[in-house]
């Protein structure tokens, strides 16, 4: 699966859920490098995920953009299928 269409129907679960906000943050000259692919917000936490295709790790920078948004009180993770973003909600609950 290519890592926009699991991106979004992370997006699209994120969204059925009641309480929660999600959109795909996009990349430009404007935004950091590095930048999680998801910025949620549910029930009032802010949620960071960086998404990847099974097998792959984040890179280096990645990494330490979810560290920052952590640090700054965020739930953070990075995820290669539903199933992760599933566990990351329900350790909020």
């Amino acid at each position: 699966m290519r890592e926009s269409s699991l991106t979004t129907r992370i997006i699209k679960y994120l969204n059925s859920l009641p309480g929660c906000k999600a959109e795909k943050r996009h990349g430009s000259q404007y935004s950091e490098a590095g930048a999680p692919d998801i910025n949620a917000c549910y029930r009032g936490r802010s949620v960071q995920i960086e998404v990847k295709r099974p097998g792959e790790k984040p890179t280096r920078i990645q990494l330490k953009r979810l560290r920052e948004w952590q640090e700054a009180g965020a739930v953070v993770g990075w995820v290669t299928d539903l199933e992760g973003v599933k566990k990351i909600i329900e350790e909020l609950e």
